[in-house]
């Protein structure tokens, strides 16, 4: 007796599934699509929740928990939703030399969190990068996806301040 593979439901009626349902077809539903299929997730919601890991691994017929070990695998995903604003501090060797440390402490004394934290507010994300390959510009920082060069903690705190206002 075969067994029948029923396609699974979007976790909402959100149209960003079609997006995600679509990579997946592309690459012919696929285990091998895995990670890519995590990808098209996060660039459409921001981040990774147990509905979009089981979807995605029931889509692709891959056991839960190895979409789950992949997701947190890989420091590019995250599980949690991202603040209005995102600091990513690059803690590369370069950037490290030249006081990303220090931009990192003054970012959680001044608003109490931590890499990989949101505010209470869900205003600030601050995270961090292995590295941007921007070495040249050490310290290394992207506010909203845009990056800055030569960043010092005056700045930096300048920018995100403004962020609350």
């Amino acid at each position: 007796m075969g067994t029948s593979f029923r396609k699974p439901v979007a976790p909402s009626p959100d149209k960003r599934w079609k997006i995600v349902e679509a990579s997946m077809r592309r690459l012919g539903n696929q285990s091998h699509a895995l990670i890519e299929a995590l990808h098209t997730v996060q660039e459409a919601f921001g981040y990774l929740d147990a509905d979009s890991l089981r979807f995605v691994a029931t889509s692709l017929r891959v056991p839960l928990s190895q979409a789950y070990g992949v997701a947190t695998f890989y420091h590019y995903f995250t599980m949690k939703p991202p603040g209005k604003h995102t600091c990513v501090v690059c803690t590369g060797t370069a950037c490290y030399i030249k006081g990303a440390g220090k931009l990192l402490t003054d970012m959680e004394k001044q608003y109490g969190i931590k890499p990989g934290e949101t505010t209470a507010d869900g205003n600030v994300s601050l995270l961090t990068a292995r590295c941007l390959g921007a070495c040249g510009l050490a310290p290394a920082v992207v506010f909203d996806g845009q990056v800055a060069g030569k960043v010092n903690s005056t700045e930096m705190l300048a920018k995100a301040g403004r962020w609350g206002q």
